[in-house]
């Protein structure tokens, strides 16, 4: 039985970090809200995503900015209140694989080149820099960078969501697959699982990898690239690590509770899809990924991985964020992006800027989703 049709300004569907920042934001700009998820918040992306607050290395002029402005608003929250264990600002340190330091002296001097604070260092010079570095780890020279950081997405969508139930939005959890819904060309709503109907001026998409299947029931193409990956989070250890590293084997940083979180690339291809949608990954794996960040920390102190989660990593096909109103579906807007941790608080506002004003925003220009047209 079809449940009654329940009216709102905006239906946002996608409980990560885009969804809900651009929610927030639009309550805070006097709108009326539904925020409607498959399964619980956070349990997609923004629940395994190392979360590295950054601009480094190469991209375009237009996502530099966005992401710089992206960082500039975590400062701001940071700010508030530093004693917050899920946002930290202490810096990231890069280095490439031994016998590449080419490739370290590359990046440092492109990041000089627009400004970026980035710093050359050979592997004694790392201990005045940032604790916790087992020196011996980096073959050449590293990068970096002081001020970039790191943030727990699960622990900030619990702190925006407070702010979004005291500003009366409704949460629509648990609801299963949903969709868009049009009329004359327009979208006017989202219906979800349970044939419920949640009509709204204004849609948005932000649902991570599966947003361009979300908008292709409507004819709209958006070209995806997302990959599989998993984050690992360890047990509690005994460490001093304060800076985010990327490295040749292993990418780590801090996380509440004395823990670590783990990613890297090399072992993509070793997760499975299951017939049921879901992934695996063998637990080898997983020990290795956890040995190899052992090896990087001062002490080498040993690891146990406590848990993992896998699942695509929302990427468009071209690398560069997907935020906007579709030209083919209007009252419908799209949130995809690769950085969603880095750009989610400026990415939420901007978006919210958009739908509460009519007027496009400069700095989503490069980012339209009609450049993937098929037209």
């Amino acid at each position: 039985m079809t449940s009654p049709t329940i009216e709102t300004d905006v239906a946002v569907l996608g409980g990560g970090i885009l969804g809900v920042s651009t929610a927030v934001h639009l309550l805070r700009g006097g709108a009326s809200v539904v925020l409607i998820t498959e399964s619980s918040l956070a349990s997609g992306a923004t629940g395994r995503s190392l979360s590295w607050l950054n601009s480094a290395g190469k991209r375009s002029d237009a996502y530099h900015l966005l992401r710089e402005a992206g960082i500039d608003r975590y400062r701001t929250l940071y700010a508030a209140d530093p004693s917050r264990e899920w946002i930290q600002f202490d810096g990231g340190l890069y280095w490439a694989p031994a016998g590449e330091a080419p490739r370290a002296e590359a990046r440092h001097e492109y990041e000089k080149s627009h400004g970026y604070d980035s710093k050359l260092v050979k592997p004694e010079q790392i201990s005045a820099l940032t604790p916790g570095i087992d020196e011996t780890a980096v073959a050449d020279v590293a990068v970096f960078n002081p001020g970039e950081g790191w943030v727990s997405l699960p622990h900030l969508v619990e702190y925006l969501m407070e702010e979004f139930n005291a500003r009366g939005g409704t949460l629509i959890a648990d609801a299963g697959k949903s969709r868009v819904l049009a009329r004359d060309g327009k979208a006017w709503g989202i219906g979800t699982q349970d044939g419920s109907i949640y009509a709204a001026g204004k849609v948005v998409v932000a649902c991570g990898a599966a947003t361009p299947a979300v908008v292709e029931e409507h004819g709209i193409y958006i070209a995806d690239g997302s990959p599989v990956s998993a984050l690992v989070i360890t047990e509690p250890a005994e460490h001093k690590l304060k800076a985010v590293l990327n490295t040749p084997r292993a990418a780590v940083r801090p996380n509440p509770g004395g823990t670590l979180a783990l990613d890297h690339g090399w072992y993509e291809e070793q997760i499975v899809e299951q017939a049921d949608g879901s992934f695996s990954i063998p637990e080898e794996v997983v020990q290795e990924l956890t040995e190899e960040a052992s090896r990087l920390l001062e002490g080498n102190p040993q690891l146990t991985p406590a848990s993992w989660k896998i699942g695509r990593k929302p990427i468009p096909e071209d690398g560069e964020p997907v935020f906007g109103e579709l030209d083919k579906l209007p009252g419908c807007f799209v949130a995809f992006s690769h950085s969603g941790a880095t750009v989610g608080l400026i990415a939420g506002e901007l978006l919210s800027y958009e739908i509460l004003t009519g007027q496009k925003h400069p700095m989503l220009a490069s980012f339209r989703p009609a450049r993937f047209s098929r037209d």
